[in-house]
């Protein structure tokens, strides 16, 4: 058994349709049958001997409005949305038309079960052997498949050198220009402006993971998303809808649910692109699990993904707190602790009251103020997220110690050591 939940919740709501049909025919309801009939060892001049087959799927259909009324019924339809390879399943259950939608697909797909739960029978009182035939079945079907799972998603804000089709990043993952993918779905490869979109491509093997094909996709997708946001400026997204198919099934869409703001494009130029596959590695490498580095990271993406800047101007601050000023805004250490890391010493000053500049802005915002000249509160927004880029990156590269609040004193201990020394002059 693969996939415990699935079986939990198939199990409570075939059991909940055996007693809903049972009391249906009870009531009146027909179960409807079809005429067979064979000849006899010997050919066509024997005997014919007729038989009647029930028609249990057909029974099943006709009552699916009264079953959608379980309740068991919507756990189930979700639980089985979840798997990738429902065509598979439906294909060999004998269904030719495939429903538009994972909803669609995943209602058929319950439908077709509980046929084979109840194949050929004349009562539908639940028979565990029979669920676990059928159950086995089902997950053959949707993980057991042959080959590998392809999963695409739109990565909106980049564009790659015109000399290349597809940038192998690692991990399995590559980018690749649209309309290379001469069977994608039209949604996929093309953007509103009519150009292709850059697309985020894997194949994964079902047979090698315990994840559904989407769900490890949508992890690699994310990382490549982050190397992006913290190799060069730019604002990036991946698009909410991805498409995946099994080597024998058709595209279908499954849900992403990596937003943001894609304002343009910002070109990976031939003679980056090792440095980025580098920087991807890195990234793909780096620790899990807590700490300030890993918070502001997480806080520095969500700010990316707010579809508003100014909505994102509290995102960065809370990210450089965490790492240049944990005694809390109330001590106003993070201007100069920031400045002393991120600019030299003819733009520190500048530096120290665009970031005061920052904290009053936020407040501002949370009052209700509406910012008098929005070109330059956006300005303000911009190059803190720069400067926040800038340390994360140098961070993860190893290029600054892990201690950032104690590197900043030391520089700024530094800083009033030498300015001492000058006025003692």
């Amino acid at each position: 058994m693969r996939n415990v939940v699935l079986h939990r919740l198939l199990e409570t709501y075939t059991v909940d349709t055996s007693s809903r049909l049972v009391a249906a025919m009870a009531a009146g309801a027909e179960l409807p049958y079809e005429l067979g009939s064979e000849h006899a060892i010997g050919g066509a001049g024997g005997p014919v001997f007729y038989s009647y087959k029930p028609l249990t799927q057909t029974f099943i259909d006709d009552n699916r409005e009264l079953l959608a009324q379980l309740s068991s019924n919507e756990p189930a339809v979700r639980a089985l949305a979840e798997c990738e390879a429902l065509d598979v399943y439906l294909a060999k259950r004998g269904v030719v038309r495939m429903p538009a939608g994972r909803r669609g697909m995943a209602e058929a797909a319950l439908a077709a079960f509980l046929g084979a739960v109840f194949a050929e029978r004349t009562e539908f009182g639940f028979e565990p052997a029979h669920f676990e035939t059928a159950y086995a079945e089902l997950e053959r079907a949707v993980y057991d498949v042959n080959g590998t799972a392809t999963v695409i998603a739109p990565i909106q804000g980049v564009t790659l050198d015109p000399g290349t089709t597809e940038l192998a990043l690692g991990d399995g993952v590559s980018l690749i220009r649209g309309d290379a993918l001469a069977d994608a779905p039209a949604e996929a490869v093309w953007a509103q402006s009519g150009e292709p979109n850059v697309l985020a491509l894997m194949a994964v093997d079902p047979r090698r993971t315990d994840h559904a094909p989407v769900s490890v996709a949508r992890s690699r997708f994310r990382r490549v998303l982050t190397a992006l946001r913290l190799f060069e400026s730019g604002s990036y997204s991946l698009g909410p809808v991805a498409w995946t198919r099994s080597e024998t099934g058709t595209w279908r869409t499954a849900t992403i649910s990596v937003t943001g703001r894609s304002r343009r494009l910002t070109l990976v130029p031939a003679a980056q692109e090792d440095e980025l596959r580098a920087f991807c590695r890195l990234v793909s490498r780096r620790p899990k699990g807590g700490g300030e580095l890993a918070w502001a990271l997480a806080r520095f993406e969500m700010g990316c993904e707010r579809l508003m800047p100014l909505e994102a101007l509290t995102d960065y601050l809370l990210a450089l707190r965490a790492l240049l000023e944990p005694e809390g805004p109330s001590s106003g250490r993070l201007s100069q602790r920031l400045a002393v890391i991120c600019a030299g010493p003819d733009d520190r000053e500048r530096l120290a009251e665009r970031t005061a500049d920052a904290v009053s802005l936020e407040q501002a915002l949370i009052g209700g103020i509406t910012p008098r000249n929005d070109n330059h509160a956006l300005a303000v927004v911009e190059e803190l997220s720069e400067h926040l880029r800038a340390v994360l990156r140098d961070a993860l590269c190893g290029h600054l110690q892990a201690d950032l609040c104690g590197l900043a004193d030391e520089l700024l201990a530094e800083v009033a050591d030498a300015a001492d020394a000058a006025a003692s002059r």
